[in-house]
């Protein structure tokens, strides 16, 4: 069951990401944060995790100042979930000058991190891949121009992901999902 915590979660998770579109399109970016918090709990996370889903992009997107924040109201266990799921430094320059940098530091720290994180860093990828293929789908290789790697550079991050997953949470559906929806775009 989940509990007025999630609901502080969803509150702070939108307040955070106010004014937020996803890349290159009029979608609030609080979508985004939902869609992971419900790809956890329907893959069998907890509600830490799923407070976790929700608040997985804040340190990265919003900035380290809710370090703070997330772990008095949400406590340790979550502000760990949501630093193993954070990207790079948070707060921290997201351009194309440092992306390789950031990703490949990214994939070496993710086969470390404890599954709990693993699980929720799983279904942000999903809802992302997702994302990619249904614009892939319509716009086809143009759907690669938002994107800072370009085409070459996102099909071999996602690959590289999936390799992940696959080693670390084999019998997951998300593992499964999200092989079928870079298949899709990695064509």
């Amino acid at each position: 069951m989940l509990t007025k915590r999630f609901v502080s979660a969803v509150e702070l998770a939108v307040k955070a990401h106010a004014g937020q579109v996803r890349k290159s399109t009029d979608i609030p970016y609080a979508s985004h944060v939902l869609a992971v918090a419900s790809l956890v709990l329907e893959q069998g996370g907890d509600e830490d995790q799923a407070i976790a889903g929700l608040l997985h992009d804040v340190l990265e997107d919003c900035g380290p100042e809710y370090a703070e924040p997330i772990r008095e109201q949400f406590g340790e266990r979550v502000l760990s979930i949501v630093e193993a799921c954070t990207d790079g430094e948070p707060g921290g320059e997201r351009g194309a000058g440092n992306w390789r940098a950031r990703k490949e530091a990214y994939l070496a720290a993710l086969s470390a991190k404890p599954e709990e994180a693993l699980l929720v860093s799983a279904c942000d990828k999903l809802h992302n891949a997702r994302a990619i293929a249904a614009d892939h789908d319509s716009v086809g290789a143009q759907v690669f121009l938002r994107f800072n790697a370009g085409q070459a550079g996102t099909v071999w991050y996602y690959r590289q992901l999936l390799a992940v997953f696959q080693a670390r949470l084999p019998d997951l559906g998300v593992t499964r999902e999200l092989a079928a929806a870079v298949a899709r775009f990695a064509a």
